[in-house]
């Protein structure tokens, strides 16, 4: 372990320093044992206190310095003191934390190293799944509640049709025409610029046909990718991330990605969806003596990647203001540098794991890294590059607020199984939750496409009775033998200049119709 020129360490010594910085009086997350000059100080334990996990915080690491085993760790703690977790599981391997872990000569020695009392404990979980997609709970949204944000940074369009798209929402909301799937949406766009349609829009601006067929390119490209199935109703309701067990301990929600991990736009936006899902539902509660819920946002350099500033700047006034909602997140990548500062400055905690200078480009972003801490004994150039597996430099915001010395950390191993549970345990014990009841079955009930459908085929037929009309009256003119005089409309005339069409248009939804409230993100405020 690297240090810079400094006074060994002692009870005066910079390690003194350092942990007289962690030791903490109220409730605390063990996070493992201080590093200094190469050993382990099992009596310098490094913490996190329990109130301040809802300033944020940072998971960052190359590929494989344990990240996810830190994830767990922590995971485990919040739920001993009773804290609702929800964790993305990437790659499949988070799901055993709902079972004991197996003891081994491993276990052993790293808990004897970092003076943890190591018992085998598995801890109550939900195990959930995107639109039904792979195992767990079906979490679905619908594309009303989603909102033209967030749909725009799935569909990867641009700032124009971005801003069509939120006419096409904001029309849909003062009209009452639910867009429940994507079949609504795609009902929707495709009346707006129909001969009958486009007047609809034309007070506010219009919707270009060339824009809409873009728009409706990328929802059938979207589609054909599979990820239909993951708007529709019943609609996921995010509170159910906020239960406890029985017995008093959090639930940790994990949320099942392995079978959309091939799709990081949708699973990182709907991620999004519901952060900004809670902070729309929570009430202001400030400062708590423990977080409502702590919510590990995986892989976050997909969500910022490409990201319009606007898409930014929503996701930074998310994060500021979920805080006093009673609400923790931590972003969890591989360095700093993939989240924007205005973001990065909000994350009082942070656990770096080991990076690699392999190239210059890695070299770059080391030396970005370091600067993102405090003033340090430590050589943290040196330091991370030369940290082990399940090894991190740490630094927290004290009970007080204040930035904590940075530390070198041996952490603690995690208490329940490091690795995925068996598929059949996984299966079973979705089917056994109360929620599955509740979400498994898909429900298509009356939206903006059946009421559009229904439109059109009422303006068909009035344009047959039209038709109809129209015959009869040249019929009678001619019988009568008498010319029709020029100020008196046909009986045809009079049916269409009595605004039928426009009127059947214009009316779509109006008993229903109402402007929906949305979020700094668009999303909208789910009635319940």
């Amino acid at each position: 372990m690297g240090v810079s020129e400094q006074p060994p360490a002692g009870p005066g010594g910079p390690a003194a320093e350092i942990a007289a910085g962690y030791a903490f009086e109220g409730a605390a997350l063990d996070l493992g044992a201080l590093l200094w000059d190469g050993d382990c100080h099992p009596d310098a334990p490094i913490r996190i206190p329990l109130p301040v996990l809802n300033r944020h915080g940072l998971v960052a690491g190359a590929t494989g310095t344990g990240k996810t085993k830190t994830l767990q760790l922590i995971a485990e703690q919040l739920s001993a003191h009773g804290v609702p977790v929800f964790l993305a599981d990437i790659k499949g391997d988070v799901s055993g934390v709902s079972a004991p872990g197996e003891d081994g000569g491993k276990v052993r020695e790293r808990a004897a190293q970092v003076g943890q009392e190591w018992r085998a404990t598995g801890f109550p979980c939900e195990f959930y799944g995107l639109g039904g997609t792979g195992p767990g709970i079906p979490v679905r949204a619908t594309v009303t509640s989603f909102g033209p944000v967030l749909l725009s940074k799935v569909l990867q369009l641009n700032q124009t049709q971005e801003q069509s798209l939120g006419l096409i929402f904001h029309y849909a909301d003062a009209k009452g025409l639910e867009l429940v799937d994507l079949k609504d949406l795609r009902a929707v766009v495709a009346f707006l610029v129909s001969d009958t349609g486009k007047a609809e829009l034309k007070g506010i601006g219009g919707l270009s046909t060339v824009t809409a067929g873009v728009i409706l390119r990328s929802i059938t490209a979207f589609e054909q990718q599979g990820a239909g199935d993951f708007f529709g109703e019943p609609e996921f309701d995010t509170s159910e991330f906020l239960r406890t067990a029985p017995d008093g301990r959090g639930i940790v929600s994990v949320l099942e990605l392995p079978a959309v991990q091939d799709k990081p736009q949708l699973f990182s936006t709907f991620l999004m969806w519901m952060l900004a899902d809670l902070f729309h539902d929570l009430p202001e509660v400030g400062d708590l003596e423990k977080p409502k819920l702590v919510f590990f946002f995986d892989e976050a350099h997909l969500l910022f990647g490409g990201a319009s500033k606007a898409f930014l700047a929503s996701i930074t006034q998310t994060v500021r203001l979920i805080r006093s909602k009673g609400v923790g997140v931590f972003f969890v990548t591989q360095t700093p540098k993939d989240v924007p500062s205005d973001v990065l400055a909000q994350l009082g905690n942070r656990v770096q794991h080991a990076l690699r200078a392999f190239t210059p480009d890695d070299a770059k972003a080391l030396k970005a890294t370091v600067r993102t801490f405090p003033k340090s004994p430590y050589d943290l150039e040196e330091v991370l590059t030369g940290l082990g597996t399940g090894e991190a430099v740490v630094t927290v915001l004290s009970e007080r607020g204040a930035p904590t010395p940075v530390a070198a950390t041996r952490l603690r191993a995690p208490e329940s199984l490091m690795g995925p549970i068996d598929a059949a345990a996984l299966d079973a014990a979705v089917k056994a939750s109360p929620l599955y009841g509740r979400y498994a079955e898909a429900v298509d009930r009356e939206s903006a496409y059946e009421k559009l459908t229904a439109e059109q085929r009422a303006a068909e037929a009035a344009a047959v009775e039209a038709a109809k009309a129209e015959e009869a009256a040249k019929a009678a003119a001619a019988g009568a033998r008498a010319p029709r005089r020029e100020e008196e409309p046909s009986l045809a005339e009079q049916v269409v200049g009595s605004g039928i069409f426009k009127s059947l248009a214009r009316s779509i939804g109006t008993q229903l119709g109402r402007e929906i409230s949305r979020s700094v993100f668009g999303t909208a405020r789910r009635r319940r």
